[in-house]
């Protein structure tokens, strides 16, 4: 694709998706791409993995109703396996990746394309904009977009539009998924991110831009929340393990935590009531935290705040902490373009 200002605006492009019991959401995810305000060819390639709902029903009658949406198998059920196979069958050399569960707003690719051309950018895309519906989700929701919560990641914060080390999903160059060898399947969580990192320690750019907002919606239960952000530690370390220039202070602060405080309240039931200070200093900065942040939300949201930050920080450092060597050691990048 050319990138020069008098390039067309409106190349074709394949969308991709890898899903899994994703019947709840699938038919709007595909029906909200299929009516993109947008004037080039669309195509949909669905990689669809084992499923115990009616995933795959729903996405073979999608394939009957419109030509534009075709089916690939995904074995494994695995997003990057799946994403690699969907990319491999795609006809066109603008990509767009897109979840079962993301509804893209109308403007989304003609936006994202057009700053591929204008900014020589090899993968472009914006905000992941959580939306709670009860008191526990709107807190997740407040806290996901918080710097306190997930510290100053753009696609998460709303930063200004520029170069970013990550984005949400993504609108990339086929050329520059070939080039790095596609999605690391080996990650299970954090694919996302790696490929990106791939893509600029390749020379390429990753561009954000606040304009492609796309909605999505958090973990409704403490208990699959707390699983998300304890697997999704565990898988930042393994990225870390492979790519040791991505260690950062931010990446290293909450298992910082979770030993200070683990320390000090073992240090205070030991006898040494001094140990208290460690955790009861980082509980007032929670609370601090909480008020700050939590303004304008329902009363039961605001009340829940506290313990979702507390989760957010404890389960992804415990996860970080016992992050086992066998996670990163099979990383090995996969050709996209030789996936069949």
């Amino acid at each position: 694709m050319e990138t020069s200002p008098g390039a067309t605006q409106h190349p074709p492009v394949s969308v991709v998706l890898a899903v899994r019991n994703e019947q709840r959401s699938l038919l709007d995810a595909v029906s909200n791409v299929l009516a993109q305000d947008y004037d080039g060819a669309l195509e949909v390639v669905i990689a669809v993995g084992p499923s115990t709902d009616e995933t795959a029903r729903i996405a073979t009658d999608l394939t009957k109703r419109d030509s534009r949406v075709r089916t690939v198998a995904n074995p494994t059920g695995r997003t990057p396996a799946g994403l690699n196979a969907a990319i491999a069958a795609a006809r066109h050399d603008v990509i767009a990746r897109v979840d079962g569960h993301a509804m893209l707003p109308p403007h989304y690719i003609r936006v994202a394309v057009e700053l591929l051309v204008t900014t020589g950018a090899d993968n472009v895309g914006g905000v992941m904009a959580p939306e709670g519906s009860g008191p526990f989700q709107q807190a997740v929701a407040r806290a996901m977009c918080s710097p306190i919560g997930v510290g100053s990641t753009p696609f998460r914060t709303s930063a200004p539009a520029g170069p970013a080390s990550s984005v949400y999903l993504g609108v990339f160059r086929r050329a520059a998924l070939e080039r790095v060898g596609g999605y690391d399947e080996s990650y299970l969580r954090g694919q996302d991110w790696e490929l990106n990192h791939r893509i600029r320690k390749t020379g390429g750019l990753v561009y954000f831009s606040p304009e492609l907002k796309v909605v999505y919606h958090p973990r409704a239960d403490m208990r699959s929340f707390a699983r998300q952000y304890f697997h999704t530690g565990r898988w930042r370390r393994a990225i870390m393990r492979q790519h040791r220039e991505t260690v950062t202070l931010r990446y290293l602060a909450p298992p910082a935590m979770v030993v200070a405080v683990g320390a000090g309240t073992l240090g205070a039931v030991a006898g040494r009531p001094a140990g208290l200070a460690l955790p009861g200093g980082y509980l007032a900065c929670i609370v601090a935290a909480s008020l700050a942040t939590g303004r304008g939300l329902p009363a039961a949201a605001r009340l829940r705040l506290p313990l979702v930050y507390a989760t957010m920080h404890g389960a992804w450092g415990l996860g970080f902490l016992t992050s086992p060597v066998r996670l990163a050691a099979a990383a090995v990048p996969v050709n996209c373009a030789e996936v069949t």
